[in-house]
């Protein structure tokens, strides 16, 4: 148990309180005392179970303190199998926390437990800055209480905590005692050794913390890196409850490929070995080290269950939260740790949230991961593999991040309306913005895309006819974040990106080879009469140079949403503002062109426009509006078609 977990105090001892027996010394706490223990057992922590986190950091704490002291005075050294001893007694109803760490004369507890927000960690690392302010990162003390309110965390398990320790080179040793009700005691104490013990006598709604199996879970959860050995003692004997190595904490030169293996599948529950490993320390004004890996395969809980990162935040070794969004969104995927000096460990997770420190972390961490990915993206067949399972994920990015738009950008890749070979090996297939840029056709003024619900829909997309006839390449996209994440990115190395369905599409300065093409209709006369029999159902009835052997195909009007985005939002019960699509025909179709002669004898083409209009949507995976009123207008066509006698009719 370290000296940590108080405020600054340079106030003298108070003397016994009148009535304290001449052996125990009762003492007032601070006057801020009351009201900061209520705050840490019913406002600063969320979870009871952290009270363990807080006590095994102190002895920690201790432990180091006497290891460093140890390096100038031999006598002060640790004795052989030092560590962090945990005791529960289910009958007397304690816990015992103890450690051979530095320990606490008299002064030094009443110092340091008696006044809240003192803390003795803090100052004992002020002391040592200037002797090893040239020692490596790995040579210095890592102490962990930095807040000064850990220790009374016990209270929130515990109706009274005695502290029984011996300070390292004294021959007492005291017992500090409180119920946390505005005064403690001390009296003096027998112990054999240095160290300190924290015996908790446990509420009786706090049992279960003195289950062995419990204590194991919370001492893994919080403090399974902590370097100093952690026991909980168990049908009499002491088992091995931590770890006991930070991984990350070593250099990528002391870890080996089976090593990084291994911590990734304990820490993510996983089955395979990671597609990518990031290992490195960051130092300067900020400093702190980060292990994440990158997932070989999709995980077995979807990523889209949740949206949040879990990178585990740990200050000193020692585990925080898996809840500090250390990574955006839209790289959840990636797991592993981030550990740090610079940030208190007893601090709220709202108080988290708004630390300057953090903000500057994740900003690191994500530029970090961006640039890996970057780099993976020069083999095309390892990035295949990860855009298969994490691509929709990454996509998000373009959608909600504006500072990393364009880096995402740059990330993504596309199955395209472009032909591949037979044997084109994986990723292969697969194209950047830069390199669709790159082959676009010099006359070629936008990126053009394609969304839809799959790839085979959309490879075969009437939408794409006369893209292809022109040698124009089109993206394919299908999956759901696709009707969403083009707008905002609206362009790419100067080129606009434009949806074939929003109209937008001017494809009049590519010429198309019309050797064999049948002349067009003139359907001056087809036009209006069209648009007046679907009403309100279009917004305009024009002809069109899109298409090739379609007679029909539906646009967005080039104010409105892709036509894509507004099934999608229809489909999930979401409303947005929307018009009418538009109906393009293809005036050198044979279907038109009879249509139009119809039409130019004064004939009624009402029910044709109907089926016209329906077909468009069934190409473009829609049901038709009226699906009854389709069939029988069908019915109606093939029996005209067939030219039946009326005696078989």
């Amino acid at each position: 148990m370290s000296d940590q977990d108080s405020a600054h105090d340079t106030s003298p001892i108070d003397p016994p309180a009148s009535g304290a027996s001449p052996t125990e010394e009762r003492h007032e706490f601070g006057a801020e005392v009351g009201r900061l223990l209520d705050l840490v057992v019913h406002a600063l922590y969320s979870e009871r179970e952290i009270f363990l986190r807080e006590l095994v950091a102190n002895a920690a704490d201790a432990s180091d303190r006497r290891r460093f002291e140890a390096l100038t005075d031999p006598a002060r050294a640790l004795p052989d199998g030092a560590a962090i001893r945990i005791n529960p007694d289910k009958e007397a109803r304690q816990l015992t926390i103890t450690d051979d760490g530095t320990g606490m004369s008299r002064d030094e507890l009443s110092r340091n437990l008696g006044t809240i927000a003192r803390s003795g960690t803090r100052a004992f690392g002020r002391d040592i800055t200037a002797s090893l302010a040239d020692a490596k990162p790995e040579d210095r003390p890592s102490l962990i209480g930095q807040f000064g309110v850990g220790f009374y965390a016990a209270f929130m398990v515990a109706d009274r905590v005695e502290v029984i320790s011996r300070r390292v080179g004294e021959p007492d040793a005291w017992k500090w005692s409180s119920e946390g009700q505005g005064s403690y005691t001390l009296a003096p104490a027998t112990r054999d050794t240095a160290g300190t013990d924290i015996i908790l006598h446990i509420k009786p709604d706090a049992e279960e913390f003195l289950e062995p199996y419990r204590l194991e879970t919370i001492v893994r959860k919080w403090a399974d890196h902590i370097t100093w050995p952690i026991t909980i003692r168990r049908d009499g004997q002491d088992t091995a409850a931590n770890e006991g190595t930070a991984l990350w904490r070593k250099s990528r030169s002391e870890v080996s490929e089976e090593q990084y293996t291994e911590f990734y599948q304990h820490l993510g529950h996983m089955f395979d070995k990671p597609w990518a490993t990031l290992h490195w320390r960051a130092e300067g004004t900020l400093e702190f080290t980060a292990l994440l890996f990158v997932p070989g395969m999709r995980p077995f809980e979807p990523v889209e269950s949740t949206r949040e990162s879990r990178v585990r935040l740990h200050v000193r070794r020692m585990f925080i939260t898996d809840e500090a969004a250390l990574l955006p969104p839209w790289l959840r995927f990636v797991q592993g740790v981030v550990d740090t000096e610079d940030l208190p460990l007893n601090v709220s997770r709202e108080m988290l949230q708004a630390t300057p420190v953090l903000a500057r972390i994740r900003k690191a961490v994500t530029n970090r991961v961006i640039t890996e990915l970057r780099n993976k993206t020069k083999d095309a067949e390892a990035y295949a593999g990860f855009w298969e399972n994490f691509g929709p994920v990454l996509k998000e990015g373009v959608w909600e991040d504006s500072e990393h738009r364009t880096e995402v950008a740059g990330l993504i890749r596309f199955l395209t309306s472009a032909p591949v070979a037979p044997d084109a090996g994986p990723g292969q297939n697969l194209a950047s913005l830069s390199e669709y840029v790159s082959r676009m056709k010099p006359e070629q003024e936008a990126i053009y895309f394609l969304v839809g619900d799959s790839h085979d829909a959309l490879a075969s997309s009437p939408q794409l006819e006369g893209f292809r006839a022109r040698g124009i390449e089109v993206l394919l996209l299908s999956d759901s974040v696709d009707a969403f994440w083009p707008e905002r990115l609206d362009k790419f190395d100067d080129k606009p990106l434009r949806s074939v369905t929003q109209g937008l599409a001017d494809l009049s300065k590519i010429p198309l080879d019309e050797t064999d093409r049948p002349e067009g209709a003139d359907i001056a006369t087809l036009l209006p009469a069209l648009k007046q029999a679907l009403g309100a159902a279009v917004t305009d009835v024009r002809s069109t140079d899109r298409l090739v052997q379609s007679a029909v195909v539906l646009a967005a009007s080039q104010s409105g949403p892709d036509l894509q985005l507004q099934r999608l939002m229809r489909r999930s019960g979401q409303k947005m503002p929307s018009s009418a699509p538009i109906l393009e025909i293809n005036p050198h179709h044979a279907l038109i062109r009879g249509l139009a002669a119809k039409v130019g004898r004064g004939e009624p083409v009402d029910e044709v426009a109907h089926v016209l209009f329906d077909l468009a949507r069934v190409q473009d995976g829609e049901v038709p509006a009226e699906p009854a009123a389709f069939a029988r207008r069908v019915a109606d066509a093939l029996v005209a078609g067939l030219a039946l006698p009326a005696q078989d009719i």
